[in-house]
């Protein structure tokens, strides 16, 4: 059972997706949940089905009293580095709420201040606290939206199932077909086990 963390009215919940992909934008998602909003289904979006998500998706925005999502694109991340970036993403995606706020919850041991607001770190926080598990919710489901259509432009890669995760046959596409503007360069795309046939 999720609990509410609740410390004031303008409690924000921030979380990202998408960190360790080999392609595609890091992305994070923040909101302000009502004081006694509850969803039964509602839980760390890794452990949700991608239907649960999908249908999820609405009822978070609509219930939310305000959220909040951005991309921090490849390029960013490889001038920047993957912590850094998604930091700017959740800080990024903070930009858009209104309001007050009052504190920040963070899934995840490591955040940059933002502004004056306090905030707190919570390992796992996406499996505990309804304010972050939805933000991880709409971090997921933007972000895969966001790769289905770069699907489209690259479709040997299968971005639309593999989100730019590192599986077997995203890295059998790279041996084939090499790297795509998309791709983060910083990244070892390749296991060092594998070699390029020449």
């Amino acid at each position: 059972m999720l609990k509410r963390f609740y410390h004031s009215f303008d409690e924000v919940g921030t979380d990202e997706a998408g960190r360790g992909c080999l392609a595609g934008p890091v992305t994070a998602a923040a909101l302000i949940l009502p004081e006694h909003f509850k969803n039964p289904l509602l839980n760390d979006s890794k452990q949700l089905s991608e239907s649960k998500r999908d249908n999820l998706k609405p009822i978070i925005e609509e219930s939310a009293l305000c959220f909040g999502v951005a991309h921090i694109y490849p390029e960013e991340i490889d001038k920047i580095n993957i912590l850094n970036a998604s930091i700017l993403a959740m800080h990024k995606a903070i930009d858009q709420l209104i309001g007050n706020l009052k504190y920040i919850i963070v899934d995840g041991n490591r955040f940059k201040p933002y502004k004056n607001v306090p905030f707190e770190c919570i390992v796992k926080g996406d499996g505990k606290y309804m304010s972050i598990a939805a933000a991880s919710v709409l971090a997921k489901t933007y972000r895969d939206a966001y790769m289905a259509e770069l699907h489209e432009e690259f479709p040997m890669y299968n971005w639309k199932k593999n989100k730019g995760y590192p599986t077997l046959e995203h890295r059998e596409a790279i041996r084939e077909y090499g790297i795509t503007k998309y791709h983060r360069k910083s990244f070892r795309q390749l296991p060092e086990q594998l070699t390029l046939k020449l």
